[in-house]
């Protein structure tokens, strides 16, 4: 099936553009998006994901106001032309690749509006490759690209508009594409009980960004780390066309996670960040909010990434954060705003978090015992 994209000469196999290289159906290509306040009144995300060997594109809109988290989920057939990046009411618009893109949401019968415009103060980071497998079949296999930025426009939260000022609302986003587990299980013999252990802390600071992944096996030992230092970081109100830092890879990350006791949530961290060629530079993180990746469809009953819900369906849904339980697997997988204080500097980002499963240096033992 030819698209306009076809036109372009972008073409990495024989095929025309909207098929795939593999026929994996869990081949995937994914934008997500944060953006918050310094205080933490303000937190809000948006994902929008498309399954092409599934024929299904989701999104979601997430947004936390005065301790309650809203959030519409919205599912399609999924688009022949990729360009076409719109299910129901929320849409992603590239308005200038890798510098600009415009998040859309127009659902006021849920009580959710917004007209957002991303302005990246950074380079992408183009992370290390993502690879695991399951005996000898490949459960993950991706690529991902995180950016720094600031945000502008607005949004309203049942009929409360908020001004989202560029000076005030920071954030940052990521592009992942490739294999990784989405849609409905599918059929076969079991595998090994699961196991996942996953910290990703985007930080911004005046003049420096800092970028940390890890996954860990129960043993606690890295399959996938890496880091990023970015110096000279354009301000968060710069001129379209301003410089966006220098980016360079870490030699070396590290983190000391002290759980808070009855969960899997961090109640304070520290990364040790150690640049090539220089000291190690300790960044110690303070949460103080905890926003929950459900309300983007990570880890959902319902509305899980990549699910067939027909031809379109739209959903919204709200909760007090308060009532979440920590230790209920809906509610694992969070992202934690957190100030960030490293040599000096003060600034904010969050730390992602998901343990599923045993994880030695934590004391984790079981599926889902929690710390003691």
């Amino acid at each position: 099936m030819l698209t306009p994209f076809d036109d372009y000469p972008i073409h990495q196999t024989s095929e025309p553009v909207a098929h795939p290289a593999t026929g994996d159906r869990n081949f995937y290509d994914r934008y997500f998006f944060n953006g918050y306040t310094q205080d933490g009144s303000l937190f809000f995300a948006v994902a929008l994901g498309l399954y092409p060997n599934r024929r299904v594109m989701d999104a979601s809109f997430s947004v936390i106001r005065e301790g309650v988290q809203h959030s519409l989920h919205a599912s399609r057939l999924a688009p022949g032309d990729r360009s076409e990046l719109r299910v129901g009411p929320i849409a992603v618009e590239v308005v200038e690749p890798l510098r600009r893109l415009r998040v859309r949401v127009a659902a006021p019968a849920h009580g959710l509006e917004a007209e957002l415009l991303f302005h990246a103060r950074s380079p992408a980071l183009e992370e290390p490759r993502f690879e695991r497998r399951d005996g000898g079949r490949v459960v993950m296999d991706l690529t991902r690209l995180t950016q720094f930025g600031s945000w502008e426009g607005s949004l309203s939260v049942g009929g409360s508009r908020v001004a989202v000022e560029r000076a005030r609302v920071l954030g940052c986003r990521d592009r992942s594409w490739g294999v990784r587990s989405v849609g409905e299980r599918e059929a076969g013999a079991p595998g090994p009980a699961p196991q996942f252990f996953w910290l990703w802390a985007p930080l911004q600071f005046d003049d420096v960004c800092t970028h940390f992944a890890v996954n860990e096996d129960a043993d606690g030992r890295p399959w996938h780390a890496s880091g990023s230092w970015v110096r000279d970081v354009a301000s968060p109100t710069a001129a379209a066309g301003a410089p966006l830092g220098q980016a360079e890879p870490l030699a070396r990350v590290e983190h000391r996670v002290r759980w808070a006791p009855g969960t899997r949530r961090a109640a304070s961290a520290e990364l040790v960040l150690t640049p090539h060629g220089r000291a190690p530079q300790h960044v110690r993180l303070e949460p103080i909010l905890t926003f929950q990746m459900l309300g983007l469809g990570y880890l959902h009953p319902e509305w899980g990434h990549g699910i067939w819900k027909g031809e379109e369906a739209v959903a919204a849904e709200s909760w007090k954060l308060a009532d979440c339980a920590p230790m209920d697997p809906r509610y694992l997988h969070v992202q934690a705003l957190c100030r960030a204080r490293m040599e000096g500097r003060e600034g904010i980002g969050v730390l992602e978090q998901l343990v599923i499963g045993p994880h030695a240096p934590s004391g984790l033992e079981g599926l889902l015992d929690p710390a003691r």
